[in-house]
């Protein structure tokens, strides 16, 4: 299908021509049954089967953190003493009611349906927000991006007055994008922080300290279903211990600290103790940590697997266990700051010691993953260097594995901390900061959600999202009151990220401003036509360029180092797009080149976040497969229907090979800025990092080619160099 004109052209077929079918809610993970999808492959109820076991892997994976809490919880309540024996009945009421108002009821009925298709974190609420609304900071945006199935949903009604006022006021104000994106690498940021305290925070890990981190990080290599499928049986056994504890310590102690469901416990406690009670939910929290790990995690599962083993494994098994511990404590008040090991019962000490320094190691797990899918949703909307993400699983496009953040940052971070803060109390300091603060971001953007994508009606939203606004910010208070003995750790790490990520994100955007403002002009491509000293060899080039819109600037430099062009020359834009997956069918966009005769194209190469990047190989035979389409549809309208043989361009294209044409963009700062803002951001990215357009057609090996010109394929160092001034730094 060829459009008129300059206007691109996309390769569809006729099931994609009749447009997305009507989107389904499911429980589990969102799809929906589309050609322009990939996840059609598999349907709604061929996933039905797959819930058990990736329930199971997910309990090795997801819920260490959380079930692993009761062993400090208490001790961080009442650091001290227990006080009048109403206290206990009061800090109990407000762990059951925060494990039931926070993990039960905002995520895992409410907070994992906004997932992006299937994909959680503030990343894919930032994501699903962009694609409903035009927020997103990202230049390379096109009008065909919309068109693709999983990239537009339905769109709010105009007759919706509110949702179409909302929505109005943030697309045309610049100030709310911004603050929307910068919350948005805040709470992505502070779940990175968290992901360095969580490994530390177990005595196995202080007591083995670097011995135990390398093997845990070593593991991360294999991938999530098989470390899902080696933790999930020793976490269930922890589980099953902790209700076993629990149950005997009710039994042996009695079951009157069932009462404690009584929300009047609480009104009580915060009476008594005042001041101190406030300071005390400092440790209430820790009995929800890892909860922001069943959102980030998700793109690993399905919300159906989060739902079920949450449900009916690990919250009945935490519950069971606080109410068992507080039996204890009723009769051995100071055992406090020791509860779970000191009710555990004679024989049973020793096994269960074991599995707990297990469970405790494994708790990390969580975190790990967590940040491996917010790096890898973050990196389509160009807000983190370019990373190698290593997809470990053929059947859950969500599992990946990322070498540099897993030793470069995840691994080095958790042993300076681990060796730094030294003992399980001084980094329960740091511990629950980060975890409020994503809670708060995660409901002001649910908030608006619900206002723009979901429609709920406004009562509901401002009773949802101002019930537990008002109970997080509360929490926030509290934890920032240990901000001095260690709380600055996680805070401190964020901003660095967050740093890292902006930068990234405001440099990434000048640079490509400048080379749109610096394209080639069409005048110069008509001279370029009529000159006679250019040569024109065989074969395909590829002239690589994040510009998605006109000729990058880098064109004149190669023409002016080597005065020769392919006999067809395609400019390969390669984009990242805030989308899951994207179809093999409608993954490249073609368009001519004026002027056409010269045989010069612009071909964009669309990829979602989860996609997986195949070799040279592949990539060359899909490009010229959707190249020959797109020539023979435009041959066959221009020839009125009759095909009697193939265009000479396509044997042109054919027969000569593929080169790679890979240029470099040099950004530095003003001679007039301040020495220590003087920062050459792509030099740091190339010594650092991995180089984009490298990376994407560079996989497995550098593709040697039949020119006679070039033996290898070219590299182009010419600088283009792109003054930027980060003042604000």
């Amino acid at each position: 299908m060829a459009d008129k004109g300059d206007k691109e052209t996309e390769i569809t077929s006729d099931t994609e021509k009749k447009g997305p079918k009507q989107r389904k809610s499911s429980w589990g993970k969102l799809r929906h049954v589309d050609s322009l999808n990939l996840e059609a492959g598999r349907i709604f109820s061929s996933d039905k089967g797959l819930g058990p076991s990736l329930a199971f892997q997910s309990i090795g994976i997801v819920y260490g953190d959380l079930g692993t809490s009761p062993l400090y919880t208490f001790a961080g309540i009442f650091p001290e003493s227990i006080g009048h024996p109403d206290n206990l009945l009061g800090a109990l009421s407000l762990i059951l009611y925060c494990i039931i108002l926070f993990p039960l009821v905002k995520y895992t009925f409410v907070v994992l349906n906004a997932n992006d298709y299937g994909e959680g974190g503030t990343f894919a609420l930032y994501s699903l927000l962009c694609r409903h609304v035009r927020v997103s900071l990202v230049p390379n945006q096109q009008p065909e991006d919309r068109d693709l199935s999983n990239y537009k949903l339905e769109t709010p009604s105009s007759q919706l007055k509110r949702a179409h006022y909302i929505r109005g006021k943030l697309e045309s104000s610049e100030a709310v994008k911004i603050i929307l994106l910068l919350v948005t690498l805040l709470g992505t940021s502070m779940v990175i922080g968290d992901g360095i305290v969580t490994p530390s925070i177990s005595e196995a890990v202080v007591g083995f300290t670097v011995l135990i981190l390398f093997t845990l990080f070593y593991a991360q290599q294999f991938g999530t279903d098989k470390v899902g499928f080696s933790f999930a049986p020793i976490l269930t056994l922890w589980f099953l211990l902790l209700i076993g504890i629990g149950f005997y310590n009710l039994h042996a102690y009695g079951f009157g600290v069932l009462r404690a469901v009584n929300p009047y416990y609480i009104v009580h406690y915060f009476r008594r103790r005042g001041k101190e009670g406030w300071r005390s939910l400092g440790g209430v929290v820790l009995s929800t940590t890892g909860t922001e790990a069943m959102f980030a995690d998700l793109g690993h599962f399905s919300v159906r697997a989060i739902q079920l083993s949450f449900s009916f494994v690990v919250m009945p098994s935490i519950l069971v266990a606080y109410c068992g511990q507080a039996a204890y404590l009723t009769e051995h008040p100071t055992d406090v700051v020791d509860t779970f090991y000191r009710s555990i019962p004679g024989p049973m000490y020793w096994p269960a010691f074991v599995i707990a320094v297990l469970a405790s190691v494994i708790a990390s797990q969580a975190m790990i993953s967590g940040v491996f899918s917010i790096i890898t949703q973050s990196l389509s909307l160009a807000c983190f260097p370019k990373v190698k993400v290593v997809h470990t699983s053929a059947k859950y496009e969500g599992q990946v594995y990322i070498p540099e953040i897993n030793y470069n940052i995840l691994m080095i971070a958790c042993i300076l901390v681990t060796v730094g803060f030294k003992t399980t109390e001084n980094i329960r300091h740091a511990y629950g900061i980060a975890v409020v603060a994503v809670m708060i971001i995660t409901t002001g953007m649910l908030a608006l959600i619900m206002l723009i994508i979901w429609r709920t009606n406004i009562f509901w939203v401002i009773l949802f999202c101002g019930f537990y606004g008002i109970i997080e910010l509360v929490l926030f208070t509290s934890v920032l009151s240990k901000f001095v003995q260690g709380g600055f750790l996680p805070i401190v790490f964020a901003a660095f990220m967050m740093g890292i990520m902006g930068i990234w994100h405001y440099v990434h955007h000048k640079r490509y401003d400048f080379e749109l403002r610096n394209k080639v002009s069409s005048e110069y491509m008509t001279q370029l036509a009529k000159d006679p000293r250019i040569n024109r060899v065989p074969g395909m080039g590829l002239l690589c360029s994040e510009l998605v819109h006109g000729i990058p600037p880098i064109f004149p430099h190669f023409i002016s180092n080597i005065p020769s062009i392919h006999s067809v020359l395609v400019f390969l834009s390669l984009k990242k797009l805030p989308v899951s997956k994207i179809s093999e069918e409608v993954r490249l966009l073609f368009r001519h080149v004026d002027p056409r005769e010269y045989r010069m194209f612009h071909c964009i190469v669309r990829y979602g976040y989860m996609d997986i990047i195949g070799t040279n190989e592949e990539f060359e035979h899909q490009l010229l497969e959707r190249f020959k389409d797109f020539i023979r549809k435009e041959y066959l309208i221009a020839d009125g229907g009759a095909r009697n043989k193939p265009p000479m361009i396509e044997r042109r294209a054919a027969d000569g090979g593929v080169v790679y044409l890979l240029g470099e963009a040099h950004v530095k700062a003003k001679q007039n800025s301040y020495t220590l803002t003087k920062i050459n951001v792509y030099t740091f990215r190339r010594n650092n990092f991995r180089q984009g357009e490298a990376q994407m057609m560079q996989t497995n090996k550098k593709k040697e080619t039949t020119d006679p010109m070039l033996d290898t394929p070219v590299y182009l160092d010419e600088s283009i160099v792109l003054l930027l001034t980060i003042a604000s730094l």
